[in-house]
């Protein structure tokens, strides 16, 4: 049986991201019965559509689920809905994005009633602020986070990748929202309801950005189609066949790219060693590389790259997805039937290996119930016992984490934001990389690791300790660590941590209920394990640059790390279904996560497209299939733009209106999209010639002001003054030592009307090896002092010169 087969879980509403978040539920086995009015949802009728006219968008949303006409108009249908609701354990609940004509509910009754019920429910922007009423598309979302103003040519317009963004990752943080309520009613009984904000879901991607920028000043601009700060080389580039997606961020990457064209020139140019060096000089170095990758082919780069260990990806078509053997053997493809069509789509990314994921299934038909398996006896929710009205619900979880850098510690901070004991295990030798990798003295002497805002954003509410785990001692106490704890989650490559002597194997005998993850590029059993990797090349390999886009135009990457943040939300899922399963069973189970194959459900519609049509994807640029005018528009200032989308045609006489056409506004021919679709050069223009002379915000007040979806293309450093950002307490503030005051970013999702607290800072390197060492473990001051003394805990960062010794010593 599935991992979370005991859950009935009702989606009301039409919104892509409860949509998504409900089968991730139905991936596992859970009963979904998907609320739809006589019409059905909304979304059935999104493009792109398959060539007998279904929704490629809906059917990647909706498989293994069941569908309930529900008719508003039907004196029948709430109480029909109400006995839906009475008997489920989650309520996923879209109608703040569009009602759908669902009926309607008296919430608090039904809760009286069934106190276990967990309600996730979610908006555009929550429900206070400045932008609380605004209307919003997914791409004046991307816009309002920073999302689409670096991308695209220097000169503009920004480029913006197609929809489906926030409808992904607002339903990855309301599966997170929703399963760890699962575990908390495990311990208490309590029902929790979460309020979803997708404005503040995607701000995930960009909030690394956003705090670098605090850090570093406001040096952040677009710089060209693939091109991106703070390093260079790290985009697409076209070969003798096929593109390919290159990323150089280390001096040694870059030498060993460069070896690999022949250009020695460039490699032992003293002044190209740095990322933000050859930003200078990006002309003078494409002149050189470009000739010399087109010699090649992209696979055969690709081969190259492996043996030199360069981050280098060959950048498919949605058809080379669609081919892929290894993707379908593991099911990050999988065989999908909508109406009487087969095809293909993205599947479930969290690789359960004891518990795995149904590999595809039907899309019901509107009104269709699903087929299952006999059901496994139902687990009720535990009967509410006293508890505190405030505990959070994964006090009692234990975590070691091993991560480092920005995948795995989001996975991890996530779980300790919802109450997790999560221990970080660092060394001396080799601390987290995202505190810094200079270890020159200067460095390591002004403490400049403890200084660094990425770090911190990433590890709070943790604990930190020190162990050399190449040591028999420090090798040995991780394990009386992983003896307790609940789950270990690893983004090392994938031979790591099983060459240090902890692997699944050894720690499943050590700890029958542990859940272990391990969160590699390609994932442990794939043949390109041993790539390296980083978020720009989990996009590179995804599918999406080929879609996003002008027609004609090269494939392009829509964010420089996308992929890290994306991986992190995806492991918080995946370890959150694990968990639920060893509460109910005893049993642990090994996760192999492919951050590559978290990337591909923002491919996915064109996926289910071009697998039952043949027809490769159509690119809108900056245009849209379904709204007519939608696009990336010039304001007043330097590189000032809004994103305006007429996402109903009912805004459209009201935005020809504020154009000063009122001959638009009333012309019958112009009511529908596919009507306006014939003048949209002419509308775009229109609509230039009114921004381009207005400043962007007054230009978006304006707007929304009519009911028109707009937002203004924002910076991340942008957000740090957000208006609606601060009137929801989205910004806290943290006192920590080293930095002092510094902003911090909240989780997307909140119980009441503020956000889950930032409880404690993140740990200064080795700071709790007291605490848990000794508290924990039980060892004496006299063991802590000879483990110090060995070198094998500590709380300073090593030297170079000092590691050198080390190594050194550890040969003898």
């Amino acid at each position: 049986m599935g991992a979370l087969s005991h859950l009935r879980i009702v989606e009301i509403g039409s919104a892509a991201a409860t949509s998504y978040c409900a089968r991730l539920f139905a991936d596992f086995g859970a009963d979904v019965q998907k609320v739809e009015p006589p019409a059905g949802d909304p979304l059935r009728r999104t493009a792109p559509l398959t060539p007998r006219g279904h929704s490629a968008w809906f059917a990647f949303l909706n498989f293994s689920k069941s569908s309930v006409v529900l008719d508003q108009s039907d004196a029948s249908a709430a109480s029909r809905l109400r006995e839906l609701i009475a008997g489920c354990d989650i309520l996923l609940d879209g109608r703040g994005i569009d009602a759908a004509n669902c009926p309607g509910l008296d919430l608090d009754a039904i809760k009286r009633n069934n106190p276990g019920l967990i309600h996730l429910d979610l908006t555009w922007f929550g429900d206070r602020g400045p932008y609380a009423n605004f209307a919003a598309t997914d791409s004046t979302i991307r816009a309002l986070t920073g999302l689409v103003k670096l991308v695209g040519p220097e000169q503009g317009p920004p480029m913006h990748a197609p929809d489906f963004q926030a409808g992904i990752l607002g339903g990855l943080w309301g599966f997170i929202a929703a399963a760890s309520s699962v575990l908390g009613r495990m311990q208490d009984g309590r029902g929790r309801s979460s309020h979803l904000s997708l404005f503040e879901a995607s701000i995930a991607v960009t909030e690394y950005i956003m705090f670098e920028a605090f850090q570093r000043g406001d040096i952040m601009r677009r710089i060209g189609v693939n091109r991106f700060w703070p390093t260079f080389p790290v985009g697409i580039y076209e070969t003798r066949q096929g593109w390919l997606g290159v990323t150089t961020v280390t001096p040694a990457q870059w030498r060993a790219f460069c070896e690999m064209l022949g250009l020695i020139d460039l490699r032992d140019d003293p002044t190209l060693v740095m990322g933000v060096d050859r930003l200078q000089r990006v002309a003078e170095i494409e002149g050189k590389i470009l000739p010399k990758l087109k010699q090649r082919t992209a696979q055969e780069w690709f081969a190259e790259g492996l043996k030199r260990k360069i981050p280098i990806v060959p950048v498919p078509e949605i058809a080379d997805l669609i081919a892929d053997e290894e993707k379908l053997a593991r099911g990050a493809i999988v065989p999908i039937t909508v109406g009487d069509e087969t095809g293909l789509s993205a599947g479930t990314m969290q690789r359960l290996t004891g518990t795995p994921p149904l590999r595809g299934g039907r899309v019901p038909d509107l009104g269709e119930q699903q087929a299952r398996p006999a059901a496994a006896p139902r687990v009720p929710a535990p009967a509410p016992k006293p508890a505190p009205t405030n505990r959070l619900p994964l006090e009692g979880i234990r975590v070691v984490d091993f991560s480092m850098g920005w995948a795995g510690p989001i996975c991890t901070r996530t779980l300790a934001d919802l109450g997790a004991d999560v221990i970080k295990i660092e060394a001396t030798q080799y601390p987290d990389w995202w505190r810094g990798v200079d270890r020159r003295p200067a460095y390591v002497l002004e403490q400049m690791y403890e200084k660094s805002v990425r770090y911190c954003i990433m590890n709070r509410n943790k604990r930190g300790i020190t162990l050399d785990l190449t040591r028999p001692k420090g090798l040995a106490l991780a394990k009386r660590l992983l003896a307790d704890a609940d789950l270990v989650v690893d983004n090392y490559s994938v031979e790591v941590l099983p060459k240090l002597g902890l692997g699944y194997d050894v720690l499943s005998k050590i700890n029958p209920k542990l859940v272990m993850m391990s969160m590699s590029a390609f994932g442990a059993g794939s043949v390109h394990r041993d790539c390296r990797a980083y978020g720009s090349t989990l996009e590179q390999g995804s599918g999406l640059p080929s879609v996003v886009g002008d027609p004609g135009g090269p494939p392009v990457m829509s964010h420089t790390a996308f992929g890290d943040a994306v991986g992190g939300l995806n492991g918080a899922a995946a370890v959150l279904t694990a968990l639920i399963h060893a509460r109910l069973t005893g049993q642990g189970q090994f996760i192999d996560l492919a951050q590559i194959e978290c990337m591909m459900p923002f491919a996915a519609p064109w996926i289910v497209a071009h697998s039952t049509g043949g027809r490769p994807p159509t690119k809108y640029g900056n245009r849209h299939p379904d709204f007519v005018p939608h696009g990336c528009f010039r304001c007043d200032g330097e590189d000032n733009w809004i994103v305006v989308a007429v996402s109903d045609d009912a805004m459209w006489p009201r935005l020809a209106r504020l154009l000063g056409r009122e001959d638009w506004a009333t012309d019958a021919t112009l009511k529908s999209a596919a009507g306006r679709r014939a003048i949209e050069a002419e509308i775009e223009a229109a609509i230039t010639a009114w921004t381009s002379a207005r400043d962007p915000n007054a230009v978006m007040a304006a707007l929304q002001a009519e009911g028109i979806a707009s937002g203004v293309a924002r910076l991340p450093i942008d957000l740090l003054q957000d208006p609606q950002l601060h009137a929801r307490g989205f910004i806290q503030q943290v006192d920590r030592a080293f930095i002092g005051k510094h902003p911090q970013p909240s989780m997307p999702f909140r119980e009441g009307d503020v956000p889950f607290a930032i409880r404690s800072v993140p740990p200064t390197l080795g700071e709790h090896n007291r605490e848990i060492l000794s508290g924990m473990l039980g060892l004496s001051d006299a063991e802590l002092e000879e483990l110090s003394r060995e070198g094998i805990i500590g709380t300073e960062m090593l030297m170079e010169e000092q590691l050198v010794k080390e190594k050194k010593r550890a040969a003898v």
